[in-house]
């Protein structure tokens, strides 16, 4: 969001647009419809002022009506025109007009009822200035009202919705020194702001004193407390308190939606089932969130069911609905039958929303269909559904990601000109396709304009950066971009690091390497599993195995699992030092870590084993190998073939006759056989 000039800060400082001052000798240039008494004076009658108010869209002309008759005899103001224009005035913002016209009743000696002082509390919340909203109160029988639960109550949910925990406590106090007692609207305020200020005990007590008073918590106080409980991790206990009550839809609601958010969709469709038979209907939203976790998990055919279930009890899916089984098709690439939702959307008249057109671009995208994406952007526009910023930067990055620089300028041009303004998701994109092919001045030039453009860059956009540099081997002006990362208030993270050790490493810069290594450390930020790895592949290829075994061992003991990547490295190492023994070990182990060797662990193994031991205690690992249906690729059989020609003493001409063959797999297969036989 783009804020005009002069508009930041406007509620704390601005004076009010509109110039308020009472005329004393009023010009009545509108012609209300207006009566004659007995004695022949005419007067307004205030339905008309009240309907002229009320009709009167724009503000300066209803309050210059309101000026134009303020002091005529023809008519005064009443408490009802006084609130009509207030509540006016608050809709628009206009907090010092408001307190004038307070003022001016106060003078006229016209009390506040209670709706009106509540009318004022609800401008100063839509204002954001609910603390002068509570000065406002503390004023308040100056203006000829008396504090009531109602007014407490909206003046408490105006905190509330600032995050002004400090202030509502004592708030509280004061209105039960003034002798009123809370309802179930000031507790449920109550326990809203002990849960989002994380005082879940506080507000598990609160609750035992609603019933303590008599005053019952509702739906509202049990769904506002499950939904704390879910948010901070605590499902179990929620599902344990809603065992001790009859629950409604909304806290089943909010439990379910606990539930997926931890991934147990198990316990959410158990939920599901206990809703049918306790005869609570489940609605929209509970079938939706179950869908959408079941779309985030990748599980479509029982999203299929799901939906079916939805239709066979009568609840009609809505926009977010499809929405969400549109996203999981896309992620599993199954990307015709997202577009045959979309279809049955607009048959059924559900209008799809920019995230259900951004959800399928995105996943067309991902599979690199531009054309298609393309195609459903024309059909998002056909059907009036304004593309927004999210749209173009996922287009942008489709387009970056397939190297498609002609593409990616088209809908950067198509954006600009449409007045959509760039965010850093879209810079960044822009930067990338740039990146890719290796237009690395203008990708810095474009650093720069996000800055005048006053969007400046963040840690990602120089990750974007410099993995462009460090993919096309420019690895000082990586290293320079690196170093100017602060200028622009942006910090390195991990990302940044792995992509530059991984360049250093490639490079045989290791003194540079470690001295980032340092860096790191210094700055405190943890190394994530593609760090250990990377720095694993340097410390072995440079021959420093103790090190990179260490350098493992502190993985672990950090609770990061090593995958196949971080043994492969190791099983190779210790295979080319000779360590076949180690190198077996560790083949051996991957099975009790839940990791299956593959064709690089197997390979590594089989040739350390052929040069140190013998070629028929390799022959086992590669009749293992083959068993487990990972068949050795050209490479191996080379090695194997010449390995066995060595042995039996065959010449060199025998080797090339037989390199002849080498594309025909099952060729090489009968090779090694026949040579083994020999053997």
């Amino acid at each position: 969001m783009y804020l005009k000039e002069g508009w930041s800060l406007l509620l704390k400082v601005r004076k009010p647009s509109i110039p308020f001052v009472l005329s004393t000798n009023p010009k009545l240039e509108f012609q209300p419809q207006s009566e004659q008494n007995d004695r022949g004076k005419i007067f307004i009658k205030e339905s008309e002022v009240l309907k002229r108010l009320e009709n009167e869209n724009d503000i300066a002309v209803a309050l210059e009506y309101f000026k134009s008759i303020s002091n005529s005899s023809s008519f005064k103001h009443t408490p009802s025109t006084y609130g009509m224009m207030i509540e006016k005035l608050g809709h628009r913002g206009e907090m010092d007009a408001v307190q004038y016209l307070l003022q001016q009743m106060k003078l006229e000696g016209i009390c506040c009822s209670e709706d009106l002082f509540i009318s004022v509390i609800k401008s100063y919340s839509w204002a954001g200035a609910a603390e002068q909203a509570l000065k406002t109160f503390y004023r308040i029988r100056e203006f000829g009202c008396v504090p009531t639960v109602r007014i407490y109550n909206h003046l408490l949910d105006a905190l509330l919705s600032e995050d002004r925990f400090h202030m509502i406590n004592p708030l509280y106090l004061n209105m039960k020194k003034d002798g009123l007692e809370p309802n179930v609207y000031t507790y449920n305020i109550l326990l809203k702001a002990l849960c989002k200020n994380n005082s879940l005990a506080g507000a598990r007590r609160l609750l035992g004193e609603m019933s303590n008073k008599g005053c019952e918590p509702d739906n509202v106080s049990y769904t506002t407390i499950i939904s704390f409980l879910c948010k901070y991790g605590k499902v179990k206990e929620a599902r344990g308190l809603v065992l001790k009550f009859i629950p409604s839809v909304p806290v089943y609601n909010a439990l379910i939606n606990g539930y997926c958010r931890e991934g147990k969709i198990k316990e959410a469709l158990e939920l599901l089932d206990e809703m049918m038979e306790r005869r609570i209907t489940p609605n929209v939203i509970t079938y939706t969130m179950i869908l959408n976790s079941l779309s985030d998990s990748g599980n479509i055919e029982l999203s299929h069911a799901i939906m079916a279930k939805m239709f066979v009890q009568g609840c009609n899916p809505n926009t977010h609905t499809f929405t969400s089984l549109i996203k999981g098709l896309s992620l599993k690439g199954r990307l015709l039958e997202a577009l045959d939702v979309l279809i049955q959307m607009l048959s059924d008249g559900i209008l799809p929303n920019e995230v259900t057109y951004n959800t399928l671009i995105h996943g067309l995208c991902l599979a690199g269909n531009m054309n298609e994406a393309l195609s459903i952007l024309n059909k998002m526009e056909a059907n009036g559904c304004i593309p927004n910023i999210t749209t173009y930067s996922t287009l942008i990055d489709g387009f970056a990601k397939s190297g498609d620089l002609i593409g990616a300028t088209k809908i950067w041009n198509k954006m600009i000109s449409l007045g959509c303004r760039p965010n850093v998701v879209a810079y960044t994109c822009m930067i990338d396709v740039l990146c890719r092919n290796s237009m690395f001045n203008q990708a810095y030039d474009l650093i720069g304009t996000m800055v005048t453009d006053k969007c400046p860059p963040n840690t990602v956009t120089f990750n974007v950066f410099i993995k462009g540099l460090c993919d096309k081997g420019r690895v000082d002006w990586a290293m320079e971009l690196f170093d100017e990362m602060e200028k622009y208030g942006c910090t390195p993270d991990i990302t940044t690091y792995n992509e530059l050790l991984d360049v250093l490493y490639k490079v045989n810069n290791n003194r540079r390497a470690f001295e980032l290594i340092s860096d790191i450390e210094q700055r405190g930020i943890k190394f994530n599993l593609v760090t250990y790895n990377t720095i694993t592949h340097g410390l072995c290829s440079c021959g420093k195995l103790e090190e990179a075994e260490k350098l493992v061992g502190r993985m672990i003991i950090q609770g990061i699992k090593p995958d196949t990547f971080t043994l492969n490295m190791l099983i190779h190492a210790y295979s080319k030092r000779g360590k076949v023994e180690s190198a077996i070990q560790l083949l051996e182990s991957m099975t009790k870590v839940s990791l299956r060797p593959d064709i690089v662990a197997y390979s590594s193994l089989i040739c350390g084993i052929s040069e140190q031991i013998d070629l028929e205690t390799a022959s086992v690992y590669l009749h293992r190998m083959i068993r487990e249906g990972i068949f050795p690729n050209v490479s191996l059989w080379n090695f194997l073939v010449r390995s066995l020609v060595s042995k039996i003493g065959v010449q060199d001409a025998v080797i090339d006759h037989s390199m002849a063959f080498v594309d025909d797999k099952l060729q090489l297969c009968a090779i090694y056989a026949s040579a083994v036989v020999i053997l």
